[in-house]
């Protein structure tokens, strides 16, 4: 493959990754309804994976690139059994913590690879793009793991209460 195609089947990956973050954002939103500063979190990195798909959108119609919708579909498909995962009784919040943080880290790591080859085939109307959604999946991942300890402390202490929901 050309760097071109492989840029161009980079772009439609990010895109199916934007659409599979989308949707276990709103279900770990729901999921996490105890947790306040973690709930704002993640509403405010779904506000922003939207922003995401959006930009990728433009990035993807401004180099004539054909989406896959199966592409997309699987990735929704792919969302949806890791929501499920998260909604087990008991833990959900640490389910949602792990596995956005884990998720997070896919996408800094997507995102560095795509940068790099917008600038080796030389889209430079992508790159600020790129950078920005690169520097917000860094802050997403910086924001959990700073945060991890408390919100597990929270849930341990709601757990040992009787009566208290501590899993969301």
């Amino acid at each position: 493959m050309t760097d071109i195609e492989n840029y161009h089947n980079w772009l439609r990956d990010a895109h199916a990754m934007e659409k599979q973050a989308e949707v276990i954002l709103i279900t770990a939103t729901r999921r996490s309804e105890n947790y306040p500063p973690l709930r704002t979190r993640l509403e405010q990195h779904l506000y922003e994976t939207r922003r995401q798909l959006s930009s990728l959108q433009d990035i993807i119609a401004r180099n004539h690139i054909s989406r896959s919708a199966l592409q997309d579909a699987m990735s929704r498909v792919a969302a949806l059994g890791q929501s499920i995962g998260m909604m087990l009784p008991g833990d959900e919040v640490i389910k949602v913590i792990i596995t956005a943080y884990v998720f997070a880290q896919f996408e800094v790591a997507c995102y560095t690879a795509l940068l790099t080859a917008a600038k080796r085939v030389g889209d430079h109307h992508a790159i600020h793009a790129l950078e920005a959604m690169l520097a917000e999946e860094r802050g997403m991942a910086d924001w959990l793991l700073h945060h991890q300890p408390t919100i597990v402390g929270q849930f341990l202490h709601r757990a040992d209460l009787p009566g208290v929901e501590a899993g969301k």
